[in-house]
């Protein structure tokens, strides 16, 4: 068995795809949709327009140097278990509005999640071997830089949750009343949240609760400065080996 073989999954079979297609419809036909956002202030509205041309500037030039090794990971997969490179998810995005976000596929195909109600775990049964290092490293996420240079997500932000993501069992705007004031802002490939811990699988509600108190905290305290702050701590707590799983 080579490196980038998974142990316990078949070969792709197509016929998944439909059937995966299907429960992702299902599984977010239901969901209640977040009340108006207030507009935005007239002297946000320059700050986030400095913000977006960062975002496209920064986004389509990583994107571009990044493409000989975007293809090296499409192959890896390829050579996997011949399933699709790209997972897909409905997740919340600006206003409310859901969007689909694109990252590699780090599970056996039989066993991804489109619903977003099964989070990931640290040492998760359905990951595959090449995707164990991508999640661990979080190279899984780059395909996001897509959603970036597409306006539907920025580079920091509150980070984008599944449509269905739960907290210790509970929806998320159940547990935290004020849950969709984080979505005031796009979603993010990095966040606050995530620089100071807040990430991964949230069990008790004092976990979720701190999360998206850095969210709303990020949202009411935007600024430049403290986006490039956040990049570099993202950036070195990755070369530090990262806290992905």
């Amino acid at each position: 068995m080579n490196a980038f073989t998974s142990k316990t999954n078949s070969r792709f079979d197509p016929s998944q795809r439909q059937d995966k297609t299907k429960t992702l419809v299902i599984a977010n036909s239901n969901i209640r949709q977040p009340d108006s956002f207030p507009p935005v202030k007239r002297k946000m509205i320059v700050r986030l327009g400095m913000k977006r041309l960062f975002d496209i500037a920064a986004s389509l030039s990583a994107l571009i140097v990044l493409a000989p090794f975007f293809l090296a990971i499409a192959l890896f997969i390829k050579l996997d278990d011949g399933g699709p490179v790209f997972f897909r998810q409905i997740r919340w995005g600006l206003n409310g509005r859901k969007i689909t976000v694109f990252k590699f596929r780090s599970m056996r195909t039989d066993a991804c999640d489109p619903s977003g109600i099964q989070q990931t775990v640290k040492g998760d049964s359905r990951m595959t071997a090449i995707g164990a290092v991508l999640r661990r490293t979080n190279i899984d996420e780059l395909p996001q830089l897509f959603n970036v240079l597409l306006g539907e997500m920025s580079l920091v932000g509150p980070r984008c949750h599944a449509v269905n993501m739960r907290a210790a069992g509970r929806l998320y705007e159940e547990l935290v009343p004020d849950y969709h004031q984080r979505h005031i802002m796009r979603p993010g490939i990095t966040g606050l949240a995530q620089t100071r811990g807040w990430r991964g699988p949230t069990a008790r509600p004092l976990q979720a609760r701190a999360r998206i108190a850095c969210d709303i905290y990020y949202v009411r305290h935007f600024s430049l400065l403290l986006d490039v702050k956040i990049l570099l701590q993202t950036l070195v707590i990755e070369l530090r080996g990262g806290t992905g799983y």
